[in-house]
């Protein structure tokens, strides 16, 4: 029986722990051009009215949000690892968006950005993208969707299979609508 690379032997191993850990797990259907499994990670509540900025943990990108409450209510922030033929990818510095007014807000991240963070401040909104890059080239994104509109004082979203947050939309208050983004990582 022959042995496990180093990289294939870490990637076994984060994906055994995420099974074993209860994490959700994807991995792309046979026959896909690059092999990707995707795993949560960092899973992190933040009053928003504090107003620090949230950062998923590093090489972890946005997987989905809720939100609970006013705007002195809390926000959970759900981050995962995603891993393309077996390597992990490694995520850029973050890069923050112009603020703008929450109550009448819409970002979509640029081509093959994801979200990695928010700040929240003051009645203004600023996102953190990235780039993610594996065996020395950038991950790639398609199949953008927007979520169903949703109440925001008792919103949750999370991507689906394959799937990382790419933007959000909201209007209103905290009881007004918000939906997210989502795009599917295709290596």
């Amino acid at each position: 029986m022959g042995s496990l690379s180093r990289i294939g032997g870490r990637a076994l191993a984060l994906a055994c722990a995420a099974l074993i850990g209860g994490a959700a797990v994807a991995v792309a259907e046979p026959g896909a051009a690059h092999r990707i499994i995707i795993f949560d990670g960092t899973v992190q509540a933040v009053q928003e009215s504090s107003g620090a900025p949230f950062l998923c943990s590093v090489n972890q990108v946005l997987l989905g949000r809720s939100h609970n409450g006013d705007q002195n209510g809390g926000a959970t922030y759900y981050c995962g690892l995603v891993l393309v033929d077996g390597q992990q990818v490694t995520v850029s510095a973050p890069v923050w968006s112009t603020a703008q007014q929450e109550s009448n807000s819409s970002f979509a991240a640029p081509a093959d950005r994801v979200l990695v963070g928010q700040d929240s401040a003051n009645g203004t909104t600023r996102y953190a993208t990235a780039t993610m890059s594996a065996w020395g080239r950038t991950v790639q994104l398609a199949s953008h969707r927007w979520s169903p509109d949703q109440k925001e004082s008792s919103s949750y979203s999370k991507g689906g299979d394959y799937e990382v947050m790419v933007g959000r939309q909201h209007s209103g208050d905290q009881h007004g609508q918000t939906r997210y983004q989502y795009a599917k990582v295709v290596g």
